[in-house]
């Protein structure tokens, strides 16, 4: 008598098991990352209350910021909080703008600009692609925390800039961590470029904060290639101004001559 072996099913998740997300479900698209910074840097500027609950969360863990998740877990979705990744990135985020100075809020840069041309600004009551967080992203190409390090340094010529050396030990540094020390290292990273006024694109920030643990090696080579190439185009612009500069000089001598 024979017996046939029988095949077994695929196996049936565990009711208490939770389906993992999709990453395009968790992560931000670049338009909501800068919606979120936005509001962020807004209400740090407008209320020291806020700016100080978000700014005591700086280099500490999720469990640890009862005092954030009134401004922050209302910007999470269902999917997001589920995935540990993102909401730290998000908490994190918002306590590195809350730790700037007062006056290098974005919104407090626009508050300046506002009362030196009144009529300049954009109506911020009016229907229009100023108020789209989308067409905002399209018109600020998002700029990667190379770029920042890269400005760090082109700031050297005004006295105020980081030593090359120095930037890119710091970006290298940042670039070998995994998600725990990466977020470690962030606050003395931003902190090094805040105090040197250099801009950080906080929503770009963002969605690599992110998508780090799963697209780490993509990111960093971004980094760094944004870095180099920074640095390399200024240096090409700097010659080609030094070329024209002796041109005009020999052309004004030949007249002189003449």
């Amino acid at each position: 008598m024979s017996h046939t072996a029988a095949i077994p099913g695929p196996a049936k998740p565990a009711d208490d098991e939770v389906p993992r997300p999709n990453a395009s479900d968790v992560v931000p698209t670049l338009g909501r990352a800068r919606a979120f910074t936005t509001r962020i840097d807004m209400r740090s500027h407008e209320d020291a209350g806020v700016r100080a609950a978000l700014r005591r969360g700086v280099g500490k863990d999720l469990d640890a910021v009862p005092f954030m998740h009134r401004f922050v877990a209302s910007w999470l979705t269902d999917e997001q909080t589920r995935n540990r990744d993102v909401q730290r990135a998000y908490y994190t985020v918002a306590s590195l703008i809350a730790a700037q100075r007062r006056d290098q809020y974005a919104a407090a840069k626009n508050q300046a600009q506002t009362k030196d041309d009144p009529a300049g600004g954009p109506d911020q009551d009016a229907p229009g692609p100023q108020n789209d967080p989308g067409s905002a992203a399209k018109r600020n190409p998002p700029r990667s925390l190379g770029h920042a390090f890269a400005d760090g340094v082109l700031k050297g010529g005004q006295g105020s800039g980081l030593r090359e050396t120095s930037a890119e030990t710091r970006l290298n540094l940042l670039t070998r961590q995994s998600v725990d020390g990466l977020h470690r290292h962030l606050p003395g990273a931003v902190r090094q470029l805040r105090e040197r006024d250099v801009e950080v694109d906080w929503a770009r920030l963002l969605v690599d904060l992110c998508q780090w643990r799963r697209r780490s090696a993509t990111i960093k080579r971004i980094w760094l290639q944004d870095y180099h190439r920074t640095l390399q185009k200024d240096g090409e612009r700097r010659a080609r101004a030094q070329d024209d500069h002796h041109s005009d000089d020999a052309g004004d001598t030949e007249n002189t001559d003449a």
